[in-house]
């Protein structure tokens, strides 16, 4: 059983087709990249997919379950979570209290509780803060708990945003352009961290450009092109097809050889 399937998505906005009959399956524990060049369609399908966009056609499941256009905390009540390709930290909250912010699905929601500051509200904040505590150290921002996210440099952010996501105990992780923005030090931090998600059994659909950390991470890659799948396979099958070449990887040669 595939942990999330892609069936013939489509959608147009204004008239451009954004996204062209694109098909795919994800495995539980892989990874599994989503490359191609700047407005091949990439971040709309992680849209659709999360429940930010509705798609004009196609389905998506999850777990063999239709969740077509069901609205994102839907998705993240059935394990689906996502980070954003621009930062969505909260600056003046700590970076244990940023992942806390996460687990607010998998708390109680009795207002009156809370309130009241009942001893089983205490006991639930601990635990959020015990979990909180070891995604910090997962994505290794242990040192960071106590600083507020606004004075933690952008590819500590970058991994803070997993932690969060993180949170919610997803089974299923899609993170959009995780090591966009950062230094060759901090996409390596990104590569290990990913890694280490992907021990714990956590499956990744990972957008990326950082041709490098796709190659070594990905189990199998899906190009897109002008919204159409383009090809898809394991790394050595896609560095080595003329059509991605020509279409994306001429553009990125020198990494996808690395």
């Amino acid at each position: 059983m595939s942990l999330l399937r892609v069936e013939s998505l489509a959608v147009a906005f204004g008239g451009v087709q954004a996204l062209r009959g694109v098909s795919f399956t994800v495995e539980p524990g892989e990874v599994f990249s989503i490359i191609g060049p700047n407005g091949a369609g990439k971040t709309t399908l992680f849209n659709i997919v999360s429940g930010v966009y509705r798609a004009d056609a196609g389905r998506v499941l999850v777990a063999d379950a239709d969740v077509t256009g069901l609205p994102p905390h839907a998705l993240a009540a059935r394990g689906l979570s996502r980070t954003f390709q621009n930062l969505q930290v909260f600056p003046r909250m700590t970076a244990a209290e940023n992942v806390m912010v996460g687990r607010h699905l998998r708390e109680s929601r009795n207002v009156l509780a809370h309130l009241l500051g009942l001893p089983s509200v205490l006991a639930e904040t601990h635990t959020s803060r015990a979990r909180a505590d070891d995604l910090l150290d997962l994505v290794h921002l242990g040192d960071y708990a106590e600083v507020e996210a606004g004075a933690m440099p952008y590819g500590a952010l970058k991994r803070l945003e997993i932690a969060r996501a993180l949170a919610a105990e997803p089974r299923l992780v899609l993170l959009d352009e995780p090591a966009a923005g950062c230094n060759a030090v901090e996409t390596e931090e990104i590569e290990k961290v990913i890694a280490s998600i992907a021990a714990r059994g956590v499956t990744i659909v990972l957008v990326e450009h950082d041709m490098k950390l796709v190659m070594r991470i990905s189990r199998r890659i899906h190009v897109l092109n002008h919204g159409e799948t383009l090809a898809e396979g394991a790394p050595d099958a896609i560095r080595t097809d003329p059509k991605v070449i020509e279409a994306y990887l001429g553009l990125h040669s020198a990494e996808a050889g690395a």
